[in-house]
């Protein structure tokens, strides 16, 4: 009886992780006003009872994926902080996490897609962009003890601003060219951010932090639980 319970929790547990990416999938193309509860089940190849089973509702399904790409960028930005080797180092592997995630994960699109919703205000959520402005500003107060940041900088106001540069970033290469110059556009918005923030010494370290925000080659990790990067950033320590 133990067993078939677990098993039936285990096939639960698949079922709604399926339903949430199909979710995703309809959300990431169709937005929240144009996807349905009926889209979702198809896409899932599920009936809609399997579908209102484990959500009662499409506002409750996008919290679903709200917060299931909430979880994977946080895996992201752990995977960030164990490669980096100095706080700037962290700040342009999260930012290469951010472009990994937006060419690969459905769900991080749909999520943030439906996270810059106007329509999509009713879902309920734990404003996780005041998150990633404190997990921001960190780093860079870490990089100013570290020398790295001219220390004249407010570091929250850093993060306030890097936040919506990055996802203005996204938001065009998206819209422009099918994020197929994401990488590259993202190291030019940390070129101009680097050369302003960066202190004396820094600075003509600039070229080589930026060149860390590139898609992953051939053999190295490309998901998140990877500790190292090999022949990217030295010894991984923490950021």
């Amino acid at each position: 009886m133990a067993q078939d319970g677990r098993i039936r929790q285990e096939r639960a547990v698949a079922t709604r992780a399926a339903l949430i990416e199909a979710a995703a999938a309809e959300f990431d193309e169709r937005g929240f006003v144009g996807a349905s509860m009926d889209g979702i089940a198809e896409r899932a190849g599920m009936t809609k009872g399997a579908l209102y089973f484990h959500f009662r509702s499409k506002v409750d399904i996008a919290g679903a994926v709200i917060a299931r790409q909430d979880e994977i960028s946080r895996r992201y930005a752990e995977v960030a902080a164990a490669r980096s080797a100095s706080p700037l180092e962290s700040l342009m592997w999260m930012s290469q996490g951010v472009a990994s995630q937006m060419t690969r994960e459905v769900v991080v699109r749909a999520g943030l897609r439906l996270a810059t919703d106007p329509n999509a205000r009713v879902i309920p959520r734990d404003r996780p962009y005041d998150h990633w402005v404190e997990h921001t500003a960190d780093i860079v107060r870490r990089a100013i003890d570290a020398g790295e940041v001219d220390p004249s900088w407010d570091p929250r106001m850093i993060g306030h601003v890097v936040s919506p540069a990055v996802a203005g970033v996204q938001m065009f290469s998206d819209m422009l060219h099918d994020r197929a110059d994401l990488f590259e556009r993202l190291r030019e918005l940390w070129t101009v951010l680097l050369s302003a923030i960066a202190s004396e010494r820094t600075r003509a370290d600039v070229p080589r932090l930026v060149a860390i925000i590139e898609p992953e080659r051939p053999g190295e990790a490309s998901t998140p639980g990877a500790t190292s990067a090999p022949g990217r950033t030295g010894t991984p320590g923490e950021a």
